[in-house]
Parts: structure tokens; C-alpha cells; sequence
């Protein structure tokens, strides 16, 4: 993990949440941090091992968000999801309630795939999803799905520098999947074709979506008002929160 990036991160959360801005953190990490804590010589390509990673990682992760936040006197709350927990109605709705719950105490929810017990998210799955789900859970305002690129692009921007930034989409087409799939970097999990996947349930469940991050101070700029990545407007009816859950 960049700790960098994760301190800065923590800095300009800190400040929405001055401002009474209720804000929930989907994390990834886990299986990273745990490499790093037990050695990367080690051969983890086995799904328990996998497993055992995301173990020792997730509280290696959770330690480093509450030593960060704690520079700004904000307390942390660790919540770890399965698909299992929102696919019931029950698991769903206690989900839901312990996020509302730690929202109204002023404790920012981190949010993470349950990697020792999650073995398609391991193989398959991706945080940004979560993410989409998590934002119609909690019924939230808007979704920011932080990246390593300026947001959508008419063309892949590494393979041709003339590439455009698309600043606003109405309708996500299949022409923009299409773009999406071929910018995906083979192997990784996490890029473009996740992030449009995201957007279209977020949008489906009336949440408009900001995909972007590269810039510095990207979140102060785009709570100053700034045009910043792309923003993908929602669509007109918004669904309830147990709906928009069951997306896909």
C-alpha cells in the first residue's frame, strides 16, 4: 500500500468530516500489508494462503488507518463484508444499520471485502463493486471512486497521448465498456472495466459517481466545486437501498 496515498487520503477525509460530511472509506489492502508484514519471498499463490494474508493484513491496515485518523481526533470503525452479507435480508439490514449507526457517532466506517472467508473476491472480485453496493446501502449522496488515472478516456491515454478526458456521461454505453475493457491491465484487478461496472450500479440505484484521483488534492478540489475526473449523472428514479443492493 501507499502510505503516502493513504495518509494524504486520511488528511482530506478529516476535513470533509470538519465540514459534517458523513463519509465511508472502502479499503482495500489487506493481502498487500500482509505481504508485507510476513515477506514477499514466500509463495502466496494458493487461495488459503491468499487467505492467511488478508489475516495478518487487514490489522495491519486498520492499526495504520487509526494512527492517521487519530492525528485528527476522528475514530475508526472496521467493517468487513461478504457477498453472503448482502444477499439475505437480514445480514443486509444489519449491514446497513451498524453503518448508519457508526455514521451518526461520527466514526468513519473502513470498509473491506472479508478476504479469509471471500474466495471468488479473491480470485475475482474487486473493491470498486463494493464499493457501488456499499453506496446504495448507506443510501449515499454521491460515490468517489478513486483511481490512478484522470478518470474515462475516449481511448486508452498510455497507447495514445491524444486520448480525451470524457468529463460527463449521461448513459455508460457499450462502446465505453468496450474502452474500458481494452485499458484494463491483464492480470490486475481493480482498473477501468471495474470502475465502469461500479458506476452502472451506482447510477441504477440514483448515486452519481466521480472516477478519478491522479490530480493532487483531488478530493478538496472537487468539494471546492472544481471539474475533476468524470462524473456519471444517476439515473432519474432512485431505488431503495435493499434494490440497489441486489444490482449486479
Amino acid at each position: 500500500p501507499d502510505l503516502t496515498f493513504i495518509e494524504e487520503l486520511v488528511r482530506d477525509i478529516s476535513v470533509l468530516s470538519e465540514r459534517d460530511m458523513e463519509v465511508v472509506l472502502v479499503s482495500s489492502g489487506a493481502i498487500g500489508m500482509g505481504k508485507r508484514e510476513l515477506g514477499t519471498g514466500k509463495n502466496f499463490d494458493a487461495i488459503p494462503s491468499k487467505q492467511a494474508l488478508a489475516s495478518v493484513g487487514q490489522i495491519h491496515l486498520m492499526n495504520l488507518y487509526c494512527q492517521f485518523f487519530q492525528q485528527y481526533h476522528i475514530s475508526v470503525g472496521q467493517v468487513l463484508l461478504s457477498a453472503a452479507d448482502l444477499s439475505s435480508r437480514s445480514s443486509y439490514l444489519n449491514a446497513r444499520n451498524t453503518l448508519l449507526t457508526l455514521l451518526r457517532l461520527k466514526i468513519i466506517p473502513v470498509v473491506n471485502e472479508n478476504d479469509t472467508v471471500a474466495v471468488e473476491e479473491i480470485k475475482f472480485g474487486d473493491n470498486d463493486t463494493l464499493s457501488a453496493l456499499v453506496a446504495g446501502l448507506v443510501d449515499a449522496d454521491l460515490l468517489v471512486i478513486l483511481s490512478d488515472i484522470k478518470g474515462l478516456y475516449t481511448e486508452d491515454p498510455r497507447r495514445n497521448p491524444k486520448a480525451k478526458l470524457i468529463r460527463k456521461v449521461s448513459c455508460i454505453s457499450e462502446e465505453m465498456e468496450e474502452t474500458a475493457q481494452s485499458t484494463s491491465v491483464e492480470g490486475r484487478i481493480g482498473g477501468m472495466q471495474t470502475k465502469i461496472k461500479a458506476a452502472k450500479i451506482a447510477t441504477r440505484s440514483g448515486i452519481p459517481v466521480i472516477v478519478g484521483g491522479k490530480d493532487r488534492d483531488f478530493l478538496p478540489q472537487l468539494f471546492a466545486g472544481k471539474e475533476v475526473g468524470t462524473l456519471f449523472l444517476p439515473q432519474q428514479n432512485r431505488l431503495t437501498s435493499r434494490k440497489s443492493g441486489l444490482l449486479t
